[in-house]
């Protein structure tokens, strides 16, 4: 058996809770991560996965077995960044976060442009309109629309987005136009539920 491959394919059931979607991202069969997580509690001898039909969870020894694994892991990736022959390539994975409609209108062809420039980098892309926990989800990079970026984390300013009160011309036929902003206390209007607060400023 591979061990470093298993400790790979454990890490990765460990982060997706699920086989199917660890096969998918090791481009492997469900059956081939089932049968490397078998020969490694075999090897360890211990069960390190709870299954039941719904979820996946680590048991006491699947936690120790996990820190070890990600320390192995990470130091072969050290070793062979280390020995690469190409002094300043990019290696390894970069996990980024994003919303979906920007990733949808500007990072995907972004990545593609940036993968062919750097061919030994991989990238982890969760296009997601809920907060993610950037440090729960291992998240490296997240680009964000925000005036107050969270104080723990390395904010940079890349690009201004503006924002615009619209209305459809019926609302505005049946509701009459307002004419300063304190007329839309008399309005229905719709906000953007993720960014966690009603408040408008103009």
């Amino acid at each position: 058996m591979d061990r470093l491959k298993a400790m790979q394919v454990f890490s990765s059931v460990a982060s997706t809770g699920s086989f199917s979607a660890t096969a998918d991202q090791l481009d492997m069969s469900r059956a081939m991560v089932t049968r490397y997580i078998a020969e490694l509690e075999q090897w360890l001898g211990a069960r390190l996965l709870q299954r039941t039909t719904r979820s996946v969870t680590l048991t006491d020894a699947g936690e120790n077995c996990l820190r070890r694994s990600q320390q192995m892991l990470a130091l072969m990736q050290d070793i062979e960044e280390e020995s690469t022959q190409h002094a300043g390539e990019l290696r390894g994975q970069l996990r980024l976060t994003c919303s979906m409609s920007f990733g949808h209108a500007h990072l995907a062809a972004a990545i593609g442009d940036f993968l062919a420039q750097h061919p030994a980098l991989k990238i982890d892309l969760n296009v997601n309109d809920m907060a993610v926990n950037l440090v729960e989800s291992r998240i490296d990079l997240a680009i964000r629309i925000s005036l107050e970026p969270d104080a723990l984390l390395i904010a940079r300013p890349l690009a201004a987005c503006e924002s615009v009160l619209v209305a459809s011309p019926r609302y505005l036929a049946q509701n009459g136009i307002p004419n300063d902003p304190e007329a839309l206390t008399l309005h229905d209007c719709l906000s953007y539920a993720n960014f966690g607060k009603s408040i408008w400023q103009f």
